[in-house]
């Protein structure tokens, strides 16, 4: 809303705060970061067994969600980035953030099938999306 937070109070400096509201806010979205339209198109992608094939159906896929999307998407994965960057430090590595943020960026319209198989490519596309970052968004 329209609060106005001052980040520079003690609370903010737990980084699991930060990152729980992070994660809080996209999993509290009405359309999953990922629109419901194009989880079964991500998952199809991910599935594809020539990895050439499937970077460049990701990178489509990217390319053709909407702008406010594709524009979250692009600054969020470049902040993850660099996150990753410090894995010695933080423990975060490309696995450890795509387990994180795989079913929240990703989801299906309906809870209905393999829940457990479902999350394994959900974490896949958020790897290879990590793994891929400066071919799917180039400057």
């Amino acid at each position: 809303a329209d609060e106005h937070l001052d980040l520079d109070d003690g609370r903010w400096e737990d980084i699991h705060v930060v990152t729980g509201a992070l994660k809080l806010f996209f999993r509290e979205l009405p359309e999953p970061l990922v629109p419901f339209g194009h989880f079964d198109k991500f998952i199809a992608a991910i599935k594809m067994q020539d990895p050439s094939r499937r970077g460049q159906c990701i990178r489509d896929l990217v390319f053709s969600l909407p702008p406010a999307h594709h524009d979250t998407m692009k600054v969020l994965f470049r902040h993850l980035c660099r996150v990753i960057m410090y894995k010695e430090e933080n423990r975060m590595s490309v696995q450890s953030i795509a387990i994180v943020f795989g079913p929240t960026l990703l989801r299906p319209a309906s809870e209905e099938g393999n829940m457990a198989m479902h999350m394994v490519f959900q974490n896949q596309v958020v790897e290879h999306i990590l793994n891929q970052y400066s071919y799917i968004f180039p400057d």
